[in-house]
């Protein structure tokens, strides 16, 4: 696998990078492999993030190309607590306000196990997946969401509309973020959308990332981390205009983006510049800001490390909930390899895996009931309170948890 640094920002071109911040180099974040393969090499790599000094994008400058991450892609959207639900309102959100006619074509980029198009198909519409992970696209189709199993092209999209018409509706989700070279994406979205036809994509928040401290959720799929003031510009050098923000609270905090083709005919919202007004406020486009930043994390770090360190050395015993991408990050950064036992997780496709570089055993949650742990580091600890609560069990037996982020506590 030949990783490569690219030396210009990956949405205005400029090479006034900065570097802004610094986390532990690590395998690709989800590459949790079987036993079998234990003894097989996982090279890590750097996760520096830079900041454009032109635009302000933050991004990752070394790139693992996508064929190495998502063709054979593990990750389903069903894996993700509340998704489906958040899918479903997505989808009525936007046909509420775009207001397409029923049956109109909606392509989705990225489209994973098919959820958000199941929500906009049991609405009347017309629908059609794009997702390069092979398998994946075979079962969706097979289910019922038409899923082209590949990456999108100028090409692809030009056979699209020949074979289905123009699309009214283009949506990608946690999926721009993930893409390197985005001029040719956003060529061939244009080449796809009809006329008064929108491009809807939600991603990461990188204020919300900033404010909730959800660094682990940087890591090599995530090339970008966006926000408003860049991606307007960005859209705008492409003939688009972005139109609508909307705050969502997924994945740390999210914002999901409205981009109509220039003069498509729809206004631009007051949440574009409000947004924009909040990011210079905040300076959000600055090294200040990131250099506070680290040093939260590095706090919280130590303190985990502190922690964990002086319960081993007692002879506690320690097991981890959530076998994510973050939980790479996290564990790396914060240095905990060495002192967890074995990760837990309710997702059966992780089960009975070996997480990435470090090996450690991925077990199904219940067997912090045979296994009895001392303590749990929730590793996935955005999600703490509804893991705590499903398995208060465990603690009423003894258990305590530790939550590393976004202060430490134990529970």
């Amino acid at each position: 696998m030949t990783a490569y640094r690219r030396a210009d920002c990956r949405l205005c071109h400029s090479t006034a990078l900065e570097l802004a911040l610094r986390l532990e180099p690590t395998p690709l974040a989800d590459a949790y492999v079987p036993p079998e393969k234990a003894a097989d090499p996982q090279p890590v790599y750097p996760i520096d993030m830079y900041l454009c000094a032109d635009c302000g994008l933050l991004q990752l400058l070394d790139v693992v190309p996508p064929q190495e991450i998502y063709v054979e892609y593990i990750y389903e959207s069903a894996s993700s607590l509340g998704l489906d639900r958040h899918f479903d309102e997505y989808a009525q959100e936007v046909l509420d306000r775009i207001g397409p006619v029923e049956g109109s074509l909606v392509v989705d980029i990225g489209s994973n196990d098919g959820m958000l198009l199941r929500s906009f198909q049991a609405r009347g519409m017309s629908v059609l997946g794009v997702d390069p992970a092979v398998e994946l696209a075979k079962r969706v189709t097979a289910s019922g969401i038409e899923t082209i199993p590949d990456f999108l092209t100028v090409d692809l999209a030009r056979r699209i509309r020949e074979e289905r018409g123009p699309a009214a509706l283009v949506t990608a989700n946690n999926v721009i973020a993930n893409i390197d070279d985005l001029d040719s994406v956003v060529a061939a979205i244009r080449e796809l959308l009809a006329a008064a036809g929108v491009f809807v994509f939600e991603s990461f928040y990188l204020g919300d990332l900033v404010t909730n401290k959800v660094f682990d959720f940087l890591y090599h799929e995530h090339l970008s981390a966006f926000s408003v003031k860049p991606v307007e510009q960005f859209f705008r050098r492409h003939g688009m205009e972005l139109i609508d923000v909307l705050r969502v609270p997924t994945k740390g905090g999210s914002l999901r983006y409205t981009v109509q083709l220039e003069g498509g005919g729809r206004p631009v919202g007051a949440s574009v510049g409000e947004l924009e007004a909040q990011e210079a406020a905040q300076g959000l486009h600055g090294l200040e800001l990131f250099r506070a930043f680290a040093s939260e994390i590095d706090s919280a770090k130590r303190a985990t490390l502190e922690l964990v360190r002086q319960l081993k050395s007692e002879g506690a015993s320690i097991a981890a909930y959530g076998a994510s991408a973050t939980t790479t990050t996290l564990v790396y950064h914060f240095e905990l390899g060495d002192f967890i036992d074995y990760f837990v997780d309710d997702y059966a496709v992780k089960q009975g895996l070996l997480s990435p570089g470090l090996h450690i055993p991925v077990l199904p949650s219940q067997e912090l009931y045979a296994r009895k742990p001392d303590y749990v580091v929730v590793t996935a600890w955005r999600y703490y309170e509804p893991i705590t609560r499903k398995h208060q069990r465990y603690h009423e037996q003894g258990g305590r948890f530790i939550v590393p982020m976004p202060e430490l506590k134990q529970l």
